[in-house]
């Protein structure tokens, strides 16, 4: 039982995630506190959102 909840679990949060890179993902990450972000993160904001 336990287990099935893991996955369950873990399907949606695999179902919530955005692409990088998209329209979404662009707004997600404005919204997310600087101090939040991973470098890969920032990398791609800046890749994918600002150029």
């Amino acid at each position: 039982m336990k287990k099935a909840l893991i996955v369950l679990f873990m399907a949606g949060q695999l179902m919530a995630c955005t692409e990088v890179g998209s329209k979404e993902w662009c707004q997600d990450m404005q919204d997310k506190p600087k101090g939040d972000w991973t470098a890969n993160e920032a990398g791609d904001f800046a890749t994918h959102c600002i150029f």
